[in-house]
């Protein structure tokens, strides 16, 4: 029994991080005490993390520079990421505890929670994979070789920005001539022959390659509060190509394609009047350039103030519109955007 005290006793001298005292008597022979603070220990391990790492970045960027660039981008993307979700939790407990509806938030607010939503979503599955140890390796293939279509936009460079989103908006200029086609096919079905002139008028000057006029847009506008025209009558193929516009899928019943986008056109509806409220003149260029890319117009090679006047003029007409003609501004997305100072890759 003394033996196996005395083992232990020398096992924690030589082992153990505390600092021995000698005391009398056998029962007390093992009793270390620390004068190690908690917080000096947490700081010194911390410091020999970021030095370690410091050390790894170097070593990466020396030899691998390439794959320096892509653990750069991936380490600022999450950290961008973590960022919001920060901002994110601050909000929501702010709409508890004032028990305020998202809606009822200043426009920056709306617009954060609609695109955290978006960008949690898609980046849900490449976080997760990048948990396990030294999974992040994978990712970083990963964002090699599928940057846009795997990555959000915290992950990818200045330049991928540019090209990703040109990419994109070429991808739902492809259904415009459907959403055109489909308001002409609609011109016999309406009851006012007054309506049909002007909406065969409206259709030939934008597939002629004209920007049409707010005071023309809301002069069809009653044509969209009922059929065929109105959300609640749309055809399934009406419905495809204007969720194609929206980049929602179009893989789903009747049912759910017209209640995303009821959903969609609500959402932009109140960040509508929440940016009424703000004005568009406080709104900094980067914030300029993603209201109109959301709005449809692909705003990645405009200028401020190009961008700033399609932003009035799309405010004017959302303005202006009755709760029963809210597909107008669904079909907007292409009117306003087809013809407005096409960028060169549009």
């Amino acid at each position: 029994m003394a033996l196996s005290r005395l083992n232990c006793c020398r096992w924690l001298l030589l082992y153990g991080k505390g600092e021995s005292r000698p005391v009398r008597g056998w029962h007390s022979s093992c009793r270390l005490s620390t004068n190690t603070n908690p917080e000096s220990l947490f700081s010194t391990i911390l410091s020999r993390v970021k030095y370690v790492n410091e050390k790894y970045k170097t070593f990466l960027e020396r030899n691998f520079p390439r794959f320096y660039s892509l653990y750069s981008i991936f380490t600022k993307g999450f950290r961008l990421l973590i960022s919001d979700g920060k901002e994110i939790r601050k909000i929501r407990e702010k709409m508890s505890h004032q028990g305020l509806m998202f809606y009822q938030l200043p426009y920056r607010e709306i617009e954060k929670l609609r695109q955290f939503r978006r960008d949690i979503i898609k980046a849900a599955p490449v976080v997760l994979l990048s948990i396990p140890p030294f999974a992040n390796y994978l990712v970083f293939v990963l964002m090699y070789f599928f940057p846009r279509q795997l990555l959000i936009r915290h992950f990818w460079t200045a330049e991928q920005q540019v090209e990703f989103l040109d990419v994109y908006h070429a991808m739902r200029v492809e259904a415009y001539p459907e959403v055109l086609a489909g308001l002409q096919q609609a011109v016999p079905q309406l009851s006012d022959q007054h309506l049909q002139k002007q909406m065969l008028q409206l259709c030939t000057k934008v597939q002629r390659g004209s920007h049409p006029e707010v005071a023309e847009l809301k002069g069809i506008s009653e044509a969209f509060s009922g059929p065929p025209l109105g959300l609640k009558y749309l055809k399934k193929h009406k419905m495809k190509a204007l969720s194609r516009v929206l980049f929602l899928t179009t893989h789903l019943p009747t049912f759910f394609l017209r209640r995303r986008l009821w959903s969609h056109t609500f959402e932009l509806q109140k960040l509508d009047i929440a940016l009424l409220k703000l004005g568009v003149s406080e709104l900094s260029d980067e914030e300029l350039k993603t209201a109109c890319y959301i709005r449809g117009l692909n705003s990645t090679h405009l200028t401020a103030a190009e961008c700033r006047k399609w932003l009035t003029q799309w405010l004017q007409l959302s303005s202006r519109l009755k709760d029963s003609e809210a597909s107008l501004l669904l079909f907007s997305l292409v009117l306003l955007s087809t013809n407005y100072l096409s960028s060169p890759r549009h």
